[in-house]
């Protein structure tokens, strides 16, 4: 298969602006490993588990965490990379102005109404999560708090559910795995 150039541009684009965007950050577990992994093993799930091929999907993957972790504007999506993308990214991005517990519950709420393409990156986020908590899970999270991650992210894709049978599948699998 032979990806349009004008796609493959922008695909390396948004792995760039993550890259640059998500630098210096790490991921919580062990290893401390550096934060751009979760964004590309998401468009990992996406394109080689789910076989999804919309490049406004697997951009919005590589960006999901870009408002919600780093000082990235929606503003600043809109003017690189268009609506379409930036409104995946919006969808799937938390409300850093509430507290942990609400913006938990504002995820499973908010789940069943965003469009298809962040519900798609959704699951594959969830995916990824589910798969560090079972094997490589963040420092110090013992396995009462693990188990309670691998809940609360079942609420949440039970909202989504119908978008993708076979994602929502690979998710069903990785849930069987709960510690």
């Amino acid at each position: 298969m032979t990806i349009a150039e004008s796609d493959l541009k922008l695909l390396i684009k948004a792995l760039d602006f993550a890259a640059h965007k998500h630098r210096g950050q790490r991921r919580r577990n062990v290893a401390a490993s550096p934060y751009i992994n979760h964004p590309i093993a998401l468009a990992g799930i996406l394109c080689n588990e789910a076989h999804i091929t919309d490049v406004d999907v697997i951009c919005g993957a590589l960006l999901h965490d870009t408002v919600e972790d780093t000082e990235t504007t929606e503003a600043e999506l809109l003017r690189e990379f268009g609506a379409a993308i930036a409104g995946i990214v919006m969808d799937v991005t938390d409300d850093k102005t509430l507290g942990k517990d609400e913006r938990k519950e504002q995820q499973v709420a908010h789940a069943a109404h965003i469009r298809p393409g962040a519900k798609l990156v959704k699951l594959a986020d969830k995916i990824s999560n589910l798969r560090d908590m079972a094997h490589d899970p963040p420092a110090g999270w013992g396995l009462a708090r693990r188990r309670e991650y691998f809940d609360w992210a079942k609420r949440v894709i039970d909202r989504l559910r119908g978008v993708h049978a076979p994602l929502e599948a690979i998710f069903d699998r990785e849930y069987a795995n709960r510690p």
